[in-house]
């Protein structure tokens, strides 16, 4: 989002310094939002309720913990691809995105003929044998509202950031935010 964006939807330069001090993450402390209060020398108060304010306009789109699991030792991935029964999609994705092996389900469009697939969840495992019996688990939960699917095996880590605003704004350029 450019600063012209962040300026139309009502954020404040006090905003703009939050999220630059919140972009790479939150301090692993304790107390977070302490630390960033101190390093922007603000109440934490205030910290919270602009991180509130800046969710609700949906300029930040959530709050978590995101772990590094590759240092966790978990360094298989697959992004488990399934064509489940449209009926049915909703009520077995939600139940797929609550198992612990798997961090992100969502559903998608189709895109026949070639991608009959509906359902993603991504599936993380020490190695790809323990994903493949992971993916073995959704299958059976999905029982016979699957009809056919994949699992597309990480080779390699990718980069993995979202948006990010650069440090100084540059009101001359249409979009000073970076990816």
């Amino acid at each position: 989002m450019s600063d012209q964006q962040l300026q139309d939807n009502g954020l404040t330069e006090l905003d703009r310094r939050i999220v630059l001090a919140t972009q790479q993450g939150l301090p692993l402390t304790s107390k977070p939002y302490h630390a960033i209060s101190d390093q922007l020398g603000l109440d934490v108060d205030l910290v919270q309720q602009r991180l509130r304010h800046l969710l609700a306009c949906g300029v930040i789109r959530r709050i978590g913990a995101v772990p590094n699991h590759y240092k966790l030792g978990y360094r298989a991935n697959g992004m488990s691809v399934w064509d489940v029964d449209d009926e049915q999609v909703d009520e077995l994705g939600a139940r797929v995105g609550r198992l612990d092996f798997v961090s992100h389900a969502y559903l998608r469009p189709r895109h026949l003929p070639d991608w009959p697939y509906n359902l993603f969840a991504m599936v993380h495992g020490r190695n790809h044998e323990e994903v493949t019996r992971k993916v073995d688990l959704i299958a059976e939960i999905l029982g016979d509202a699957k009809r056919h699917y994949d699992v597309l095996l990480s080779t390699r880590i990718l980069k993995k950031t979202g948006l990010r605003l650069l440090p100084e704004a540059r009101s001359a350029e249409p979009d000073t935010a970076v990816a």
